[in-house]
């Protein structure tokens, strides 16, 4: 049975979580966001079970005491720590738990010879080299370890919790299924002649990229031309805003490219994703074995106007016994990166202490 929960207007304590659009201005060293007075911040680095050195900030309770519940927190796709999955832990180490925000491998300060490429697997597996490194820390409970995965790299999150136990609860926002995405373009509507062209596209992409050994930036999801064409660019989002631009470029242009929360480092602020990087989501599909999530919990918070609702209503039905969604009135996909007004931290900590036991 489908279990389903709106919520209304949840407003969070602390200036933390004030992010009206005016963030940046108070930030500091590059954050998108204020530290909160009664949180420590610690650059961390630790390395993934293929070697690669993972950048992250640790955030605690500056009075900690004895063992702390740990959450690892990762922030949408193409964006990097000092925005919303820095956010997000700095609220949660607030209210008492140790948080990891992380910039996954090959983007941000993390390590990975080839910048801005992903792979699910090797994103996947970010989530659990990180609690291996919460697990091994002095102020952390290592039984008492969860994920809270945020737009993009939520798919990457469930994905990692079916398979890695350690993981004892899992909690979403405004979740995105990359590859999904990626192979079946918005709402599934890439027909069976347009998926093709998109292979062929990047197949070719390979050539061009191995005969100049150097690799070219490209849209992760490949829109098509009035012709039936595909037609990528070379940014994920314009350097100025369309007046004929559609909602959902305007939502995600009005966070990345502006000073709400712009970062150089963020690949959806500057540039885009390596050309060739949709194949591998071609290939792997995210979430297979959501059945083995049980008797662990998820949880799945999306906004009542979100484009991108129907990935966390899609996932809710696969694992009915196992996941519950949480739709939040009047918040859009992108107000729960940063709105401290829509985002129900109440809701996601009472969701944790509950299920970190």
């Amino acid at each position: 049975m489908q279990r389903r929960k709106a919520l209304g207007l949840i407003a969070a304590t602390g200036a933390a979580v004030g992010a009206t659009g005016q963030s940046r201005a108070t930030a500091d060293d590059g954050y998108t966001f204020a530290l909160d007075k009664n949180v420590r911040r610690t650059s961390v680095r630790f390395r993934n079970r293929y070697g690669i050195q993972v950048a992250a900030d640790l955030y605690v309770p500056k009075n900690a005491r004895g063992k702390l519940p740990a959450l690892v927190v990762s922030g949408p796709f193409g964006a990097v720590k000092e925005q919303s999955s820095g956010l997000y832990a700095n609220e949660f180490a607030r209210r008492g738990y140790a948080a990891l925000a992380f910039d996954p491998s090959f983007t941000g300060e993390s390590g990975g010879t080839v910048r801005d490429v992903a792979s699910p697997d090797i994103c996947t597996e970010d989530f659990s080299a990180a609690v291996d490194f919460l697990g091994l820390h002095r102020l952390v409970d290592r039984e008492r370890i969860g994920v809270q995965g945020i737009c993009g790299l939520s798919g990457m999150a469930l994905t990692a919790a079916a398979a890695d136990s350690r993981i004892k609860a899992v909690a979403t926002s405004a979740m995105y299924d990359m590859s999904r995405a990626m192979s079946r373009g918005y709402q599934d509507s890439y027909t069976r002649e347009q998926r093709q062209k998109v292979v062929d596209h990047l197949s070719r992409q390979r050539w061009t990229d191995a005969e100049k050994g150097a690799f070219a930036r490209g849209s992760h999801e490949i829109p098509f031309d009035a012709n039936g064409d595909v037609a990528p660019s070379d940014r994920v989002l314009p350097r100025t805003l369309p007046a004929d631009a559609d909602p959902i470029t305007r939502i995600f242009f009005d966070y990345y490219r502006t000073e709400r929360g712009y970062h150089p480092r963020s690949i959806n602020s500057t540039t885009a994703w390596t050309a060739t990087t949709p194949m591998s989501f071609f290939a792997f599909r995210q979430m297979t074995n959501i059945d083995l999530l049980a008797p662990r919990k998820a949880l799945l918070v999306a906004g009542a106007d979100a484009h991108s609702l129907y990935y966390s209503e899609d996932v809710q039905k696969m694992a009915p016994d196992a996941v519950n969604l949480v739709v939040v009135p009047g918040a859009d996909h992108v107000d729960l990166y940063d709105r401290g007004n829509l985002i129900p931290f109440d809701r996601l900590d009472e969701f944790f202490t509950e299920n970190l036991t």
